[in-house]
């Protein structure tokens, strides 16, 4: 719901942002209240960080993440905690970001966070009510009454078994849905429910094909050179896809590429990496990279991309993501989860389709009026995506438009 060709204004943490706490609770009820703190800058992070110790939480919402995007792309990032007895049971990170006039609180990492769920006691989960969320709003505002609204978009509605807190908020179905693998038998079985003898004949002529080009191998980025070098042709890969598609690339420029080398290049050389690089390799060259992240259960897909060469009528994409999907199954992973996005590649392969929840919660007038826009033109990318005759047509009207051809 992010217009990605707003021009997107960040700026430096203000000493006069403080340390607020609010305790909100109606009075007709004898649960225990929670305390909502909204803490800034630094001290924010490493309450966080600490927090994330115990609780559970997205990969998007991992301190790692949090701390890799604050040093690289914006540093203007809040937390809002919830307390019981001074310990904390839920916490959500907030970067501040102003498009036009008007400044915004969304997940760190805007676009590229999908599958949003911030940390929380599991044991706590079930017992945050309506109110006190409305307690976390009023200690954001009161913090940071420079924000115009808080926009807590592509919630997951489960995660490890406990629900989303931030969807007993108002909210409404993202435009695209989230598609994902079910794991469940090992590969075959996976195989058994999605085409598998059409799949592995074209698996046998890929590879035929990949070694009469020079041979293949599928690697992983081990260290911080090879992340490096996936990440080189992975950018360019998908400059060279938004182009032709006609839509602005979110990969593009020093910061938010920084942020990536850093999130994987950090992760790279461990036995069990939370975030990891994949890489197919055909003569020499790369052909196919996918980035993923790692939760207890399942491994998700966070990016793709295939390089438009002399080889990519033989879907090397494709051959990556069969390669991927069996080792998931292989380490007994429940789930691939290819995170949003509806696209042909992955409906060969998924039988689970989720809707994200977008929250959007104005702050001041000026933000009543920009949720209104953000929720109308939700509502209208969902009716056009839901019609595939319509969607194609505007998607051949973007590439005309920006001189991508048909």
């Amino acid at each position: 719901m992010v217009d990605a060709r707003s021009p997107v204004t960040t700026r430096p943490v203000r000493s006069a942002h403080k340390r607020v706490e609010h305790t909100y609770r109606p009075a007709d009820t004898d649960t225990e209240a929670l305390t909502a703190t909204c803490l800034p800058g630094d001290e924010a992070l490493s309450a966080y960080a600490a927090f994330c110790r115990d609780s559970i939480f997205a990969p998007a919402q991992s301190p790692h993440w949090i701390e890799c995007w604050a040093r690289h792309c914006n540093r203007d990032i809040v937390v809002a905690m919830l307390s019981r007895q001074n310990q904390p049971v839920f916490a959500v990170a907030l970067e501040i970001v102003t498009r036009g006039s008007v400044t915004s609180a969304c997940f760190v990492g805007g676009t590229h966070a999908n599958g949003n769920f911030a940390p929380v006691l599991p044991a706590a989960a079930a017992e945050i009510g309506a109110a006190d969320l409305q307690g976390l709003i009023l200690s954001i505002r009161a913090a940071r009454p420079d924000i115009d609204l808080i926009a807590a978009e592509r919630l997951v509605e489960r995660f490890s078994g406990s629900q989303n807190p931030l969807c007993l908020l108002a909210g409404a179905q993202s435009p695209n849905p989230a598609l994902a693998v079910d794991l469940t038998g090992g590969f075959e079985a996976v195989l058994g429910r999605a085409s598998g003898k059409r799949k592995r004949k074209k698996h046998r002529s890929q590879t035929r094909k990949f070694e009469a080009a020079g041979g293949f191998c599928r690697i992983r980025a081990r260290n911080r050179a090879e992340t490096d070098r996936l990440l080189d042709a992975f950018f360019a890969m998908k400059a060279d896809r938004f182009a032709a598609m006609g839509i602005k690339n979110v990969f593009d420029g020093a910061p938010v590429q920084d942020f990536f080398r850093e999130l994987f290049g950090s992760e790279a050389h461990k036995a069990a990496p939370a975030f990891l690089l994949h890489g197919l390799e055909v003569g020499g060259g790369l052909r196919a990279v996918t980035g993923s992240s790692m939760t207890a259960n399942s491994i998700i897909c966070e990016f793709g991309a295939i390089a438009g060469d002399e080889l990519a009528f033989a879907s090397p994409g494709e051959f990556l993501f069969f390669d991927n999907i069996r080792e998931a199954c292989e380490q007994t992973l429940a789930v691939y989860d290819f995170s949003v996005g509806d696209e042909a590649y992955k409906r060969l392969w998924c039988d689970i389709e989720t809707r994200h929840v977008d929250v959007i919660v104005p702050l001041t007038l000026k933000g009543r009026a920009s949720g209104l826009s953000l929720r109308t033109a939700a509502a209208v990318k969902r009716r056009v995506k839901a019609n595939r005759i319509l969607w194609k047509t505007v998607k051949l009207a973007r590439r005309a438009t920006r001189g991508g051809g048909t």
